[in-house]
């Protein structure tokens, strides 16, 4: 006896065979069509546990047709496929109540699992933003199947009030990603407040959260509102949470745990209603066996964790970005431009150590000081050789200008007390590697990957700068000769 009836629209015959011979095989009894107008039928009929269908088909578009089964089927979990495998495909399914969403192409065993779980638990589905979702360019881009697990999480929270905890390296869309879960989530009426730990010095950090009160210490002339005031009904995103004080991290763990806080000289406790998103570029579980990170505030904070890949692990997503910046830029006066397949091609063999924000400050560039119409691979070629070791400031990113700034204050600390100011913990190493890693990865691109060539360059020992390479995890590469 079959598990259950499977209703399979696409109208590419090869994929309708395909996902009928897996769906039997399990044990499912599939029944497929190649159009919108039959799927219909069959629904409005009472036939179907569970439908499978693509979004666009020749006679009506998936998310027009699945409100109408809703109506007369809310029950039915519909499962959709997408070749159109953006953000707003994923949220636009969340909207109109889909079971969940299958970019194409998809793996036949993730398929028969999620038809699986569709028939043991049809009340699940995916959460529906607060709003209608317009046709409109979102900030997250890339098809890449790590950024379409992100898309399919994110459908998933936009209803929701976890506390959600992003990870990645500087310069990946951290702060992105946690506008999308703001804009597109209940609270998107209320502010989205953010703040920068790293960028804040240590003494100012409580007050920055929690506000103070006239004469709360020395310079306090009035009463000042704290980030939690300030994002009060909405969303207060922590961004680099990693390099929060620990005096102020014991105050945040009461904030989640009691949802009140009292401000800076004051005794009133204060309820809070903010939705709380984390995000860092470092690995808490080492910052929690070094004593610099509370490991009850981690799991607070890691109700929902995200990790945002690096560039280089979705290079497939390289021209989809290019083309969006590209857009940008042409909306902002810089000229309309198009790129051509080969520059595509030679911007995947470079490592990106500055991420999306470093390729898009560099198409930016591009699109400002060159008038052709089309960027040429001889173009992208001649930025990267020359360009790039020229301009390593900008790799860096804001991030740069906070660890500078944290440099600057620790100096004018010590020297104004003799000594006596402490370094914040892992100053050292953050310096190193923000000034070394660009550095090495523009001379590898300037000698084309030529570790002997790029070892006089920078006046180091070969052996020294393979040692370092290996310890930095950067990707030596070679650019096409020709």
């Amino acid at each position: 006896m079959a598990r259950g009836t499977v209703l399979i629209a696409d109208d590419d015959t090869a994929i309708r065979t395909v996902l009928n011979q897996a769906l039997a095989r399990a044990g499912y009894a599939p029944r497929a069509t190649g159009n919108a107008t039959t799927l219909w039928r069959w629904v409005s009929q009472g036939e179907g546990d569970v439908v499978l269908t693509d979004v666009v088909m020749p006679d009506e578009n998936a998310f027009d047709l699945i409100p109408r089964i809703k109506k007369i089927r809310p029950d039915l979990p519909i499962i959709v496929m997408s070749a159109q495998n953006t953000l707003m495909t994923a949220l636009t399914a969340a909207e109109k109540g889909a079971y969940e969403y299958l970019p194409k192409p998809f793996d036949l065993n993730e398929v028969v699992a999620v038809v699986g779980r569709a028939l043991t638990q049809p009340g699940r589905r995916l959460q529906r933003p607060a709003q209608e979702i317009e046709n409109e360019e979102l900030p997250l881009i890339g098809r890449s199947p790590a950024m379409q697990e992100i898309y399919r999480v994110l459908a998933r929270l936009t209803q929701t009030d976890l506390t959600v905890m992003i990870n990645g390296e500087s310069g990946t869309g951290k702060e992105l990603v946690a506008r999308v879960l703001h804009d597109y989530g209940r609270r998107r009426q209320g502010p989205f407040v953010a703040i920068n730990m790293a960028a804040i010095p240590r003494e100012l950090v409580e007050s920055e959260l929690f506000g103070h009160e006239k004469g709360a210490f020395t310079g306090a002339q009035t009463r000042t509102q704290g980030r939690f005031e300030q994002a009060e009904g909405g969303t207060l995103f922590l961004d680099e949470i990693g390099d929060m004080p620990l005096e102020a991290q014991t105050r945040l763990l009461r904030v989640l745990q009691e949802g009140e806080y009292t401000t800076v000289g004051g005794r009133t406790p204060i309820k809070t209603n903010v939705s709380i998103i984390a995000a860092t570029h470092r690995d808490l579980k080492s910052q929690i066996a070094q004593g610099l990170f509370r490991e009850d505030l981690y799991y607070r904070l890691n109700v929902v964790p995200i990790r945002i890949p690096p560039l280089r692990e979705r290079l497939e997503d390289v021209g989809d970005l290019v083309r969006h910046f590209l857009r940008q830029a042409a909306r902002e006066g810089l000229g309309q431009k198009s790129i051509e397949a080969a520059a595509i091609d030679r911007l995947k063999t470079h490592p990106w150590p500055g991420n999306v924000r470093e390729l898009e400050n560099f198409v930016r560039r591009l699109a400002a000081l060159y008038t052709q119409d089309t960027l040429t691979a001889q173009i992208i070629e001649q930025e990267i050789a020359t360009a790039m070791p020229e301009k390593i400031a900008d790799i860096g990113g804001s991030e740069a200008k906070d660890l500078s700034e944290q440099v600057e204050r620790y100096l004018a600390g010590y020297f104004s007390g003799f000594g006596k100011e402490l370094p914040p913990p892992g100053l050292y190493d953050r310096v190193i590697r923000q000034v070394e890693l660009p550095l090495l990865t523009a001379a590898l691109a300037a000698t084309r990957g030529n570790q002997i060539r790029a070892a006089e360059l920078l006046g180091l020992n070969r052996n020294t700068l393979r040692s370092r390479i290996r310890a930095l995890d950067i990707r030596v590469f070679r650019t096409p000769q020709g």
